[in-house]
């Protein structure tokens, strides 16, 4: 078995450069890390290009057999901590990670689902992959976003969704407004979160909506709130404003769920 020992071996800093959007563009790859993401990855068929293993993690028996005699059909490659430290961002990695490719753009929307979520502008990696694991946890397989959004193969937002972003589609968007025009005329109903509003999330019924969230610090734009055909908020009883947008949205989803199964 052959170690890579050096950062500078060219694989290794092909691997690397997948840290940055525009080569992630470029190439069609992103980087997932950790065992569960990967056993996530191989059970939902997503196309792995290689998987890099470190070899005093498996000496030490941190990897599984049974992990290790699954992946031995993809391209494998062993490297030592040092190399392994260089492309990983993890505090406390696991010593295992994929190169993936990402899926085929997803353009059209999917009209026969109950509620679509529409983001305007979501920035922090975090919320993106927290919102999107919130997304596959109420059943949903879509979501929109617009093109300043974060990016979703960012390496933070794939860790954040816990394996989600192999099962939500997402739909980029170039206008926004458009968009949501369209979702109109197939009788969808367009719902922006807003604070300027009394109406309340508890007070629509969740089918054929729309529910578009809007960037953390200034909310959902002013073109998009014109559109929509009702505001809404979360009703607060203590002197906190607004809420975080990922768990705005799970407040907003599980309505949607309590709604559904009641």
């Amino acid at each position: 078995m052959q170690v890579i020992t050096s950062k500078d071996n060219e694989i290794i800093k092909s691997i690397k450069k997948l840290k940055d959007k525009k080569y992630r563009d470029e190439e069609g790859l992103y980087i997932i890390e950790g065992i569960k993401i990967i056993e996530e990855a191989i059970e939902e068929e997503a196309y792995i290009k290689k998987i890099v293993i470190c070899e005093e993690c498996v000496a030490a028996g941190e990897i599984e057999q049974k992990l290790l005699y699954t992946i031995a059909k993809y391209d494998c490659i062993y490297v030592n901590k040092k190399v392994f430290g260089f492309l990983t961002d993890v505090v406390a990695p696991q010593g295992i990670l994929a190169v993936v490719e990402k899926p085929s753009k997803a353009t059209k929307i999917n009209y026969t689902e109950d509620i679509i979520l529409a983001l305007d502008g979501i920035q922090d990696p975090g919320n993106l992959g927290t919102i999107l694991r919130t997304v596959d946890s109420v059943g949903l397989k879509q979501i929109i976003v617009t093109k300043n959004t974060a990016d979703c193969y960012n390496p933070k937002v794939v860790r954040s969704t816990m394996g989600a972003i192999f099962r939500v589609n997402v739909i980029e968007t170039d206008d926004l407004c458009k968009t949501l025009k369209d979702a109109k005329k197939s009788k969808y109903e367009i719902i922006a979160t807003s604070l300027d509003t009394q109406n309340s999330i508890y007070d629509i019924s969740y089918k054929k909506k729309v529910i578009v969230i809007g960037n953390e610090a200034n909310g959902v734009t002013k073109e998009v709130q014109d559109l929509a055909n009702k505001k809404v908020k979360i009703p607060m009883l203590g002197k906190t404003e607004s809420l975080n947008a990922s768990v705005a949205t799970g407040i907003i989803l599980y309505e949607y769920v309590r709604q559904k199964i009641k």
